[in-house]
C-alpha cells in the first residue's frame, strides 16, 4: 500500500497544523477543544507521535491558490503558477502575482508567490524543534526514535535549504522553540549567520540523519518519507551550491567541487537509483520508478491542481496556465545534436522537425499530436488561438505545458479525478548533472563527466557529446542539459543565479511565437510575450518580507538592496 503524506488512516493529520500553539493558550471556560490534539495526547502516545513528524513534510497554506487541493509541501511542485514561471522556461497566462517577479518588481512589501517561504520554512523549524525537544520523553524504543530524530533533521534541513537558496544568509535556530512570553528583544533570535556557516550547519545535520535512516522503511507508511539516499541525495545538491558562484565569491575553490562531486558519486555508488527508461513517464509512474529519490505522492484522497485543465490548450478547454517561451523552445538541439538556428532555411521553415525528443515531451506547439487532434495554435482559425473559444485562456506565448500531463486524465469536469501525478524533489538525473557539473569544474571533463552526461542523453535519444571538449566547453554543455533535462522543475531559477548569469538571461525578452497559416503554409514570428522583463542585481537573493521583519521588532537585517 503507497503511503500518502496528506491523508491516513490517523484522521487526525490535518489537524496538527495548529497544534504546537495548544501548549501556549490559556483554558477558556475549562472546554476541551475537539478540533485539536493535545500536545499531552501526542507526547503520550507512540503512534501520534509518529504520525506528527511524517505530518512535518507538509507545510502550512499562507496564501491564495497556494497547496490548491491539498497543503503544500517542499516548494511550489504543482500549483497553478509553478516556479517555472519566475524564469525564462515559461510565464504564467493569469499572472497570480508572478508577473511582478518577472518584471524585476520585487519589493519587501510586494513580494508576489515568492512571499511565503521565510514564514512557511520558520514554522516549519519551529515544529520540528518541538518534536526533537520531547522525542527523548516519550515511551518508545531507541530504535525508532533514532529514525524519527533522523526524519526531523532531515526535514529540518530541507526547510534550510530552501531558506538558503533563497535568502542567503538566515537565522539559524538550531533547536530553540519560542514561546508566547518568551523575550522577543534578544538579538540572538534575529541574528542571521553567514551563508557558509549556515551551509555548514545544514550539512552537518544531514551526515546526522544520514547516519540513522534506513535504506527504505520498512512499513505501510514508507513511500514520501526520507530515506538514507533522500538525506545523501539534498547534501550533494547543497555542496553543488556551496561550491558554486554566487555561494563562493571570485573564489573557484576546486575543493568545494571535489567534494560536491564525492557526494553525488556517493549516491551514485549505493546501487538503489538508476534512470527510468522513459522520460515522459518518468513523471506519471511512481511503482517500481527507480529514478525517485525523494518525491511527494499523491492519489485520489489527496488531489493536487488537475494540470491537465489548468495548463491545457483553450481550444481543449484549457486556462493555458504555465505556458513555455520561445527562449526555451530555441534551446531544444536538433536530433543530430547540433543547435537549432532560425538563420537555417532548413530549420526555419520547419523548426517543430528533427528536434531533441525531451521537446515533444515537454511542450505542445502548433502540430502537435494530442488528444485525437493536431494542437492549432496558428492564426486565424487555429482551435488553439485567440481565434477559438475560451480565448481569454489562450497561450501568451504560442506554446503550452505538456511535461507532467496525464492524457489519460480529463480535461473537462477533471474534479475529484485528476491530480494524481507524483511531485519529484530529487530524481537521479539530476544527482548525475550534479556529478558532472562537479567533476568536470573539480577536475576537467573526463570520462566519468562524459559518462553521466550521456547516460542522460542515451535515455533521451539523443547522441553522445563529442570527445575532446574543453573545461569550459563542457560547463556549457552540462548547463544546457540542465536546462533541457529538468526543464519545469524547480531548477532553472536557482541554476542561472548560482551561476551569477541571472543578469544575463534574465534580461532577455520574454518570447513568444506568432504563426500565421496562409494558403496552408505557416509564417513564424517572434514576439514579446510578457512586456518588462528585468532583473537587477539585487534579485539573486529574495526580499525578506517586510512583515517578518516587523514581527522581530525591526531586528532581522532586510537583503541589500531591499
Amino acid at each position: 500500500m503507497k503511503f500518502n503524506i496528506i491523508y491516513t488512516k490517523i484522521l487526525l493529520f490535518s489537524l496538527f497544523g495548529s497544534l504546537i500553539l495548544v501548549g501556549c493558550q490559556e483554558d477558556y471556560l475549562e472546554v476541551t477543544p475537539t478540533d485539536r490534539v493535545s500536545d499531552a495526547a501526542i507526547l503520550n502516545d507512540s503512534t501520534l507521535f509518529e504520525a506528527y513528524v511524517i505530518n512535518r513534510y507538509l507545510g502550512v497554506r499562507l496564501t491564495d491558490k497556494e497547496g490548491d487541493g491539498s497543503r503544500p509541501g517542499f516548494g511550489r511542485g504543482f500549483e497553478y503558477a509553478m516556479w517555472s514561471s519566475l524564469t525564462d522556461e515559461s510565464i504564467y497566462n493569469n499572472d497570480d502575482n508572478t508577473w511582478l517577479i518577472q518584471q524585476g518588481q520585487l519589493a519587501p512589501e510586494n513580494t508576489g508567490i515568492a512571499g511565503t517561504i521565510w514564514g512557511r520554512s520558520y514554522r516549519s523549524i519551529r515544529e520540528v524543534n518541538y518534536a526533537l525537544n520531547n522525542i527523548d520523553n516519550l515511551a518508545m524504543s531507541d530504535s525508532k526514535k533514532e529514525v524519527l530524530t533522523a526524519e526531523l533533521k532531515f526535514i529540518r534541513a530541507y526547510r534550510y535549504h530552501d531558506l538558503i537558496r533563497n535568502y542567503g544568509e538566515v537565522v539559524l535556530m538550531e533547536d530553540r522553540v519560542v514561546e508566547l512570553g518568551d523575550d522577543l528583544t534578544d538579538p540572538s533570535l534575529f541574528e542571521k549567520s553567514t551563508i557558509s556557516e549556515s551551509l555548514t550547519y545544514t550539512i552537518n545535520e544531514l551526515n546526522e540523519a544520514i547516519n540513522a535512516l534506513p535504506e527504505n522503511h520498512s512499513n505501510n507508511w514508507q513511500e514520501g518519507r526520507a530515506t538514507k539516499g533522500a538525506a545523501m541525495a539534498l547534501k550533494a545538491r547543497l555542496l553543488l551550491y556551496a561550491a558554486s558562484p554566487l555561494y563562493n565569491g571570485e573564489t573557484n575553490d576546486a575543493q568545494k567541487w571535489a567534494d560536491a562531486a564525492n557526494a553525488a558519486q556517493e549516491v551514485m555508488d549505493l546501487g538503489l537509483y538508476s534512470l527510468y527508461p522513459d522520460y515522459q513517464q518518468l513523471f506519471l509512474e511512481s511503482a517500481g520508478n527507480s529514478e525517485i529519490i525523494f518525491a511527494r505522492y499523491y492519489n485520489l484522497n489527496a488531489l493536487h491542481t488537475a494540470l491537465e485543465i489548468a495548463n491545457g490548450p483553450n481550444g481543449y478547454g484549457g486556462w493555458g496556465g504555465n505556458v513555455p517561451l520561445q527562449n526555451l523552445v530555441d534551446d531544444y538541439e536538433m536530433a543530430d545534436g547540433s543547435e537549432f538556428d532560425w538563420n537555417n532555411e532548413s530549420h526555419a521553415e520547419e523548426p517543430y522537425q528533427n528536434r531533441d525528443p525531451r521537446f515533444y515531451q515537454t511542450i505542445l506547439y502548433n502540430g502537435a499530436e494530442y488528444r485525437g487532434r493536431e494542437v492549432e495554435t496558428f492564426v486565424p482559425n487555429g482551435l488553439d488561438s485567440p481565434d477559438g473559444p475560451s480565448n481569454w485562456n489562450t497561450s501568451k506565448s504560442g506554446y503550452y505545458l505538456r511535461k507532467f500531463i496525464d492524457e489519460d486524465l480529463p480535461i473537462i469536469n477533471p474534479w475529484g479525478v485528476a491530480g494524481t501525478q507524483d511531485w519529484i524533489y530529487i530524481r537521479y538525473g539530476e544527482i548525475l548533472l550534479n556529478y558532472a557539473e562537479a567533476q568536470n569544474e573539480a577536475v576537467g571533463p573526463d570520462e566519468s563527466v562524459y559518462n553521466a552526461l550521456n547516460l542522460i542523453r542515451s535515455r533521451a535519444g539523443m547522441p553522445n557529446l563529442e570527445s575532446g571538449l574543453s573545461q569550459s566547453e563542457m560547463r556549457e554543455k552540462i548547463r544546457h542539459e540542465r536546462r533541457i533535462e529538468l526543464a519545469f522543475e524547480e531548477h532553472r531559477y536557482y541554476d542561472v543565479r548560482r551561476w551569477m548569469i541571472a543578469d544575463e538571461v534574465e534580461n532577455q525578452p520574454a518570447q513568444g511565437m506568432r504563426i500565421t497559416r496562409t494558403n496552408g503554409d505557416f509564417n513564424y514570428n517572434t514576439f514579446i510575450a510578457l512586456d518588462g522583463k528585468s532583473f537587477n542585481e539585487r534579485n539573486y537573493w529574495l526580499p525578506i518580507p517586510r512583515s517578518e521583519i516587523l514581527a522581530s521588532n525591526n531586528q532581522i537585517e532586510q537583503n541589500p538592496g531591499y
